[in-house]
């Protein structure tokens, strides 16, 4: 009887192996929530079809994802449940520069990768942490792009509105950089305040300055509130922000002040039928949505993270798929080539224009 009850238990299939647990931190609700579900929406594109075809070494990717409604403390608080009670492997994608800087001192303290900050923040890249690996290129870089663009096209005064914080301070050294390299400085500086924006100084300022563009350093709402409350003030002058806000939503938050907008990209042109990353996304989506610049940013990511675990093997470890990561070289995810070493976690260096065309969409 007992070998007729072994026998049994041999034939019944293997218990599923418990699923690789990713977790999440960013603004699901509150000024980010639009572009935070697009690159989310976008990483999930990505893992789905990997669980659908069995997952990596037989386990599913699970993304467990709180809301810390683009607050910093919140996402401290979130990121520590994730990575003690959830136990997470990794931290992804968590959203904002002064977010980011909060969970950081938890990755030393934890031994936890984060992968892939939805922040080009230089704090991020440099000095290289240990546990952190970028997918994208930093604000500094793209604010300079953006900057010399202007100049190129032979605008001459430049004002900046910058939010009060860690990632407007950070941004803004790449403005300066720009107009530096161009002789130039900019005709207006305006700050506001992240909780509480208030947008008359920048308003004021842009009218009087007669600035022909404005680099607007801010979030979501927030530049959609200040962009019309300055063209309500009677500037005419060109707006540009960084690839934070490069989302659909974000577009419709602008309403009728989209048209023109310039938006600094970081990922290959999401309509491109010449990018290979392009195209896989497009396939993957099937039709059911339009594939958007902020889930570009979700969808590399997302092939970044999976290449990773790969390399983790088996029975991966915080400590292992750190190691899998650093040791990434030249490792092609879509026509896009991302590296790590130990002196080098920026991953991707990628920068590009885009304006927001008559139909809402970008354009390149």
């Amino acid at each position: 009887m007992r070998l007729l009850s072994l026998l049994a238990l041999a034939v019944l299939p293997l218990a599923a192996q418990a699923d690789i647990l990713i977790g999440q931190t960013a603004g699901f609700t509150g000024p980010v929530a639009a572009s935070v579900t697009e690159t989310t929406d976008g990483a999930k594109l990505y893992l789905d079809s990997i669980n659908a075809a069995g997952g990596i070494n037989g386990q599913t990717i699970k993304l467990v994802s709180l809301d810390d409604k683009f607050d910093p403390p919140t996402a401290a608080a979130n990121a520590q449940k994730l990575i003690t009670t959830d136990n997470v492997l990794a931290l992804f994608l968590t959203r904002g520069t002064p977010h980011n800087q909060a969970i950081l001192p938890l990755l030393s303290t934890h031994h936890v990768p984060l992968i892939a900050p939805s922040s080009g923040a230089a704090l991020l890249h440099f000095p290289v942490n240990p546990w952190v690996f970028n997918v994208r290129a930093t604000y500094q870089r793209e604010a300079e792009r953006a900057v010399r663009h202007l100049s190129l096209i032979g605008i001459e005064r430049i004002g900046i509105v910058q939010v009060d914080d860690s990632f407007g301070a950070d941004a803004v050294i790449g403005a300066n950089n720009g107009l530096a390299a161009v002789n130039k400085t900019a005709s207006f500086s305006a700050k506001f305040d992240r909780a509480k924006p208030d947008f008359k100084e920048a308003a004021h300022s842009a009218v009087t300055s007669n600035a022909q563009a404005i680099l607007f350093l801010g979030s979501g709402k927030a530049v959609a509130d200040g962009i019309a409350a300055i063209r309500a003030a009677g500037s005419k002058a060109q707006f540009v922000t960084l690839s934070n806000n490069a989302a659909q939503g974000f577009v419709g938050q602008l309403g009728e002040n989209a048209r023109g907008v310039m938006v600094t990209q970081v990922f290959p042109y999401e309509r491109s039928k010449a990018s290979k990353i392009v195209t896989e996304a497009t396939q993957l989506a099937k039709g059911k949505t339009d594939i958007t610049p902020a889930m570009m940013e979700g969808f590399a990511a997302a092939k970044v993270l999976v290449e990773g675990l790969r390399r983790a093997g088996p029975n991966p470890t915080r400590q292992k798929l750190r190691d899998a990561l650093e040791g990434m070289r030249k490792i092609d995810i879509g026509g896009l080539e991302v590296s790590f070493s130990p002196n080098d976690h920026t991953g991707l260096d990628y920068t590009d224009l885009s304006m927001i065309g008559p139909d809402g969409k970008f354009m390149r």
